[in-house]
């Protein structure tokens, strides 16, 4: 198959990789248990829900730029078009990043000081699984368009 018709991915990882990143949290915390300050906790749950709220927000409003463009949600379809509205002005990855902020506030709600452990290495191992084969898709598919939104628009933040 030719690399323009290639899938970016044969599966959707990365709704897994943040799932199981959840729950090692929880696993963690239950197994080797950090202790979390008795000062403040209303400023971690409330930092916490912020992000929580923040990450659906970004993943709403990424996810309806995506429609209103006409092109896939799916990571592990072909993408029609590039995106580079809505979000994808600010960040390549809008969606990760949703994922990533929502992990690491559930820890500060739920005051998991793994959760914000985890949702590091979640974005990191999204990095190595989803987001190259996905911006190689891209590229095969969007060529110097691709190229010079990625010259402007961090992977991340």
């Amino acid at each position: 198959m030719n690399a323009y018709r290639m899938k970016p991915l044969a599966f959707p990882w990365p709704p897994l990789i943040y799932g199981a990143a959840i729950a090692a949290a929880f696993l963690l915390q239950a197994w080797f248990p950090l202790a979390v300050s008795d000062t403040n906790i209303w400023i971690a749950r409330a930092a916490g829900g912020a992000l929580i709220i923040t990450a659906i927000v970004l993943d709403v409003w990424a996810m309806r730029t995506l429609l209103d463009s006409h092109t896939t949600i799916m990571p592990n379809r072909c993408s029609t078009h590039l995106v580079t509205s809505g979000p994808y002005r600010f960040t390549r990855n809008p969606i990760y990043l949703g994922y990533t902020l929502a992990t690491a506030g559930m820890g500060l709600a739920m005051l998991n000081p793994w959760c914000l452990v985890t949702a590091t290495v979640a974005a990191v191992v999204t990095s190595i699984v989803a987001i190259k084969r996905e911006e190689l898709h891209l590229l095969s598919r969007f060529g110097i368009d691709f190229e010079r939104y990625c010259t402007g628009t961090s992977r991340w933040i």
